[in-house]
C-alpha cells in the first residue's frame, strides 16, 4: 500500500500509541473525497469522523444569503468532526472538500468510546482542537486587518502544508468563496503574485514557484498558526 493511502499518513493516526493503533486499525474505512463534496452540513450530526490523508477539507461559515467564508482548513494533520468528541454533536459550519483526495473514516460512536476511555486519545485530540481554534481565531483577525494578497498568501501556504507537492487545483470562484471576497479581487491578487514570480496561475491550476517569497509577503498570521500546530502536535512517526 502506498504511503499516501496508508491511514497513518494522517498525522493524528500516526501519533497513536501501538496498543491503541491495533484497536483502531479495524475500525477505519478508506473513502474518496471528490472536489466540492460536503462532508459535514451545518447543524447536521455526522455519522463518522474523517481523517484526511491526501484530501484537504475547508470549514466554511455560510450566511443566510448564501455568502460564505473559510474559518479553518483540515488536511493530513487533523480530523473533521471535532464537535462529536467535544460534546456539541453539531456545528454551524459546513465542511467542504477543497482539494480532492483520500481519507479514512471512523464511526462517531467508536471514536467517542476511545475519547472517553483512552487518555492518550483524549489528550491528542484536545491538543489538535486547540491548534484548530488558533487557526480559526487567526483567520478572523487576518480577514479583518490584512490585505487580500496577504490573505491569499496565507491561504496558499496553509494549503501547501497539507499537500505533498507545490500544485493546487483551485478555481478563482472557489478561492473567492473561501476568502469571502469577490472573484475580481482574487483575480487581481493572483495576478499580482504571478507578476512577482511567486506563483503561476492558469485555468484553475496554481503552481507555487517561490515558497520563501510567499512566506516573506504574507502577514504574521501564517507563522502564528504554524508555530501553534508544531508546538501542540507531535511530529509524524515513521510508518
Amino acid at each position: 500500500m502506498s504511503d499516501t493511502l496508508e491511514p497513518r499518513h494522517n498525522h493524528l493516526l500516526a501519533a497513536l500509541p501501538a496498543d491503541i493503533w491495533q484497536r483502531w486499525a479495524p475500525l477505519l474505512e478508506p473513502i474518496d473525497l471528490p472536489l466540492g463534496t460536503v462532508v459535514q452540513e451545518s447543524e447536521a450530526r455526522m455519522s463518522h469522523v474523517i481523517f484526511p490523508t491526501t484530501a484537504i477539507v475547508s470549514l466554511l461559515y455560510v450566511m443566510e444569503n448564501g455568502a460564505s467564508a473559510e474559518i479553518g482548513v483540515v488536511g493530513f494533520e487533523g480530523v473533521v468532526g471535532i464537535s462529536l468528541f467535544m460534546g456539541g454533536e453539531t456545528t454551524p459550519s459546513r465542511a467542504v472538500v477543497q482539494s480532492a483526495g483520500k481519507a479514512w473514516r471512523m464511526r462517531a460512536a467508536d471514536l467517542k468510546v476511545e475519547f472517553n476511555s483512552a487518555l492518550p486519545v483524549m489528550h491528542l485530540l484536545l491538543r489538535y482542537t486547540q491548534a484548530l481554534i488558533t487557526q480559526m481565531a487567526q483567520t478572523a483577525v487576518c480577514n479583518r486587518h490584512h490585505s487580500l494578497d496577504q490573505q491569499l498568501c496565507r491561504w496558499l501556504l496553509l494549503s501547501l502544508d497539507r499537500l505533498e507537492g507545490t500544485d493546487l487545483v483551485m478555481t478563482q470562484e472557489l478561492i473567492a468563496n473561501m476568502l469571502g471576497v469577490r472573484r475580481e479581487g482574487v483575480t487581481e491578487a493572483a495576478l499580482k503574485l504571478q507578476t512577482l514570480g511567486l506563483i503561476r496561475y492558469a485555468r484553475g491550476h496554481i503552481k507555487v514557484l517561490d515558497r520563501p517569497g510567499l512566506e516573506a509577503r504574507t502577514c504574521e498570521c501564517y507563522a502564528v498558526v504554524k508555530q501553534e500546530y508544531d508546538r501542540l502536535l507531535p511530529a509524524r512517526t515513521a510508518i
